[in-house]
């Protein structure tokens, strides 16, 4: 067993990706506030480009989930060698997609922007974004991976380090740059764009950086020049179907996004705002899902079964009471929050029942993160995608569409679709990991 197993906590792993969790919303949030002071129109149709970029993430996390369920698993069993290899493999896939992702985008953007049939401001904003943002998103393909590695070895400090930096130097250049602050050109959304993609690129090479200085086998130049069939096999058995579940739920999110387009300029950036709150209600969730892979791949690897198999409940347990938690002060004073970002009495009036409707919702989305998350980390992948590919697509996509645009609903019938969703998922997660059979896949 390795040694650095021995004294393994959940808490020390999961602290400080809360941190990074939480500093990730919170850079959403502040894009989201800094903008408002543009305008509206400027807010969605930013919103509408992330929902693009966020599927493209998913597209590198094939390789940098794999790359860090794999790696926890080699670092559990005490294989230095092996975690470097991986490391390495993992790094060079995922570059060279990157960079093939980078120019999709960029020289195919008018038909990506023309599926949400934005209006002509909207399409103004969001093509310049696109350009700067888009051509350099191999970076936050380095940054997926590099993080992946170092966290998968216990190195959760380093990565909130990283993003703390990354967060610090976006704000600062949004400010700058949209207000014209300290000497710098009023840019407004080019500004943004310009700040996103300095900041990615400073915590790229960070990341590479640390690493160089924390994996115990120093990496070679030659092990990125050569792929071992094992090491990439091995990943993408986790990947593949791992990063599938991401990319079918993103994928139904742009068309969601897409039907809300439908319902209005208000409407898309009332489901933009609450976003932003439905992500305060899911930040410690979502550092728990990431926390309890690398905690359970490591046991997996270690072959502590039984010990993974009760700690995911009590991992569980904790995550649904501080998000469901979170969900209810933000749903009892929804004018104050809401009005942060806007004045306008429509968006505040609808987002405030959409996060009451969140209230119900979150215990289902926890269970999914957390217990997704488990079964990924003992090499269960394919289930999560074949149970999630029906639901958000037979459920959410679906409902979304006769609750809210064919029986008129609007968000409201969105939001009820998107419970439903989550819901019908999470019982049969649980009802998964319960069944032991992923204990029989190892």
């Amino acid at each position: 067993m390795n040694k650095n197993i021995r004294n393994l906590s959940l808490f020390a792993i999961t602290w400080p990706i809360l941190i990074e969790v939480f500093l990730h919303m919170a850079l959403k949030f502040s894009d989201t506030f800094m903008l408002s002071f543009v305008s509206d129109e400027a807010v969605a149709a930013i919103g509408v480009v992330n929902q693009l970029m966020m599927f493209m993430f998913i597209l590198f996390n094939f390789t940098a989930m794999g790359c860090g369920v794999v790696v926890s698993q080699f670092f559990g069993a005490d294989k230095p060698r092996d975690v470097s290899r991986t490391i390495a493999n993992a790094t060079t896939i995922n570059l060279i997609f990157g960079i093939i992702v980078s120019a999709i985008v960029v020289i195919f953007r008018a038909p990506l922007l023309a599926i949400f049939n934005l209006e002509p401001a909207l399409m103004e904003y969001a093509d310049i974004y696109m350009i700067i943002v888009g051509s350099t998103l191999f970076t936050q393909a380095m940054i997926l991976t590099t993080f992946s590695a170092l966290q998968a070895q216990g190195f959760t400090k380093d990565v909130m380090y990283i993003s703390l930096g990354m967060n610090v130097l976006n704000i600062f250049g949004n400010y700058v740059f949209i207000f014209g602050a300290l000497g710098f050109p009023e840019l407004g959304v080019t500004g943004v764009a310009i700040a996103t993609a300095a900041s990615r690129a400073l915590a790229m090479i960070a990341g590479f950086v640390l690493i160089y200085r924390r994996t115990e086998v120093r990496i070679k130049i030659k092990h990125y020049i050569e792929l071992k069939a094992d090491y990439v096999k091995k990943m993408l058995n986790i990947g593949i179907p791992g990063a599938g579940e991401n990319l079918s739920y993103n994928a139904s999110q742009i068309v969601i996004t897409a039907l809300v387009t439908l319902l209005g300029t208000t409407a898309l950036a009332t489901r933009i705002y609450t976003n932003n709150y439905m992500m305060v209600m899911t930040v410690f969730s979502v550092a728990m899902a990431k926390g309890i892979q690398i905690y359970i791949g490591q046991l997996v690897g270690a072959g502590m079964l039984e010990h993974a198999y009760k700690r995911m409940y009590r991992g569980l347990k904790v995550a649904m009471a501080v998000s469901v938690a979170a969900g209810a002060v933000l749903a009892i004073f929804p004018e104050f929050f809401l009005g942060i970002f806007t004045d306008d009495a429509e968006i505040i009036a609808i987002g405030g029942t959409l996060l009451l409707i969140g209230v119900l919702l979150e215990p289902g989305r926890t269970t999914n993160l957390v217990v997704i998350s488990s079964l990924r980390a003992a090499g269960d992948a394919r289930f999560p995608v074949i149970v999630g590919i029906f639901s958000m697509w037979g459920i959410g996509v679906l409902l979304s569409y006769v609750l809210g645009i064919h029986l008129g609903y609007g968000l409201i019938g969105v939001w009820i679709a998107r419970l439903a969703d989550e819901w019908f998922r999470a019982i049969f997660m649980i009802l998964r990991w319960r069944s032991r059979k992923w204990q029989r896949m190892l």
